[in-house]
């Protein structure tokens, strides 16, 4: 049955309901299937999405602004320097300024809350492109991939993110234990995510009765896997920590000893762009069971999906 979220706000992915994610799916594989046989698809015809960008990005601008364009709308891009909020006008004040003019409102930043606040004046659908806690969209496009490879029914499967319990961590744990997946987080002590984002997980597994796990031996976590999924040590902003994280992640390492320690047919993902070197090796990356640039791929399908959802 067909789920209405017109008008609604895509901020986390703990926010939506097993049937909005399923309908997200459904139109994501829709609007691929369409793609891939040159025929258009335009119900966003005349729409236009503002994409903040305070951080850089290329898998994320680009995806979103041929989307939008795909599906018939404009895209306009803005940098922090091209808006008010640097000197001094408020998130509010923009907010209620952009509703005004646009369609949908993309934004990723470093802030959650500036994405919460944005959300919370605006009169449009506001999207989480990415922020320093959750990144939304590639949690979805990343379990729009699991299931393109397992099927629909991903019960019984296990999800392991082995590093750090960034942000990355966390929308793919709220993503997978939504769909039904086990999800194992394998980091050093020291490296988990913040208590109330595993809370939120833990509490959306019992929606579907999926397990979760907190294990620090990363040999011990990928046991069983059937997804072990990395992202790099330190992200965007965190440059300074980048010695210290690598000396204390390395072990974490997604090489052939760690995915021989899983089951031959194991997928490796990673969001990219990937440190070569660091968190993956070579191998690996480009090795047979690597799904990374389908991943990728499914960036623009799904974020399609997610604004033919909410700006049509």
């Amino acid at each position: 049955m067909a789920v209405n979220m017109k008008g609604k706000d895509l901020i986390s992915v703990h926010d939506l309901s097993i049937e909005e994610i399923e309908q997200i799916f459904e139109t994501a594989a829709y609007l691929k299937m369409m793609n891939k046989m040159g025929t258009p698809h335009q119900p966003l015809k005349g729409r236009t999405l503002g994409m903040i960008f305070t951080k850089a990005s290329t898998r994320t601008r680009v995806s979103f602004e041929v989307g939008i364009y795909q599906l018939g709308g404009y895209a306009l891009y803005l940098s922090a320097n091209d808006l008010q909020l640097r000197r001094g006008e408020t998130i509010a004040d923009t907010a209620r300024v952009l509703s005004r003019y646009l369609d949908g409102i993309m934004i990723r930043t470093f802030a959650h809350q500036d994405v919460i606040d944005l959300a919370k004046y605006a009169d449009i659908p506001v999207i989480n492109g990415l922020t320093d806690d959750e990144h939304p969209c590639q949690a979805l496009a990343d379990l729009f991939t699991v299931r393109e490879k397992f099927g629909k029914d991903l019960r019984g499967r296990k999800m392991v993110f082995v590093g750090d319990g960034n942000n990355v961590a966390v929308s793919v744990g709220h993503a997978s234990v939504k769909c039904g997946m086990d999800f194992v987080l394998g980091c050093p002590v020291g490296y988990e995510m913040k208590p109330e984002y595993w809370q939120q997980i833990v509490d959306d597994a019992k929606l579907t009765g999926a397990k979760v796990e907190l294990i620090h031996d990363p040999y011990e976590a990928v046991k069983g896997a059937d997804v072990i999924y990395a992202d790099v040590f330190a992200s965007m902003g965190q440059e300074a920590e980048h010695e210290r994280k690598l000396k204390d992640l390395m072990p974490f390492q997604v090489n052939t000893q760690l995915m021989a320690a899983a089951k031959p047919e194991t997928l490796f993902m990673h969001c990219l762009p990937a440190h070569r070197g660091e968190e993956v090796t070579d191998e690996v990356a480009d090795g047979p069971n690597s799904v990374i640039f389908d991943e990728a791929e499914n960036r623009l399908h799904v974020q399609k999906a997610i604004m033919a959802l909410l700006m049509r």
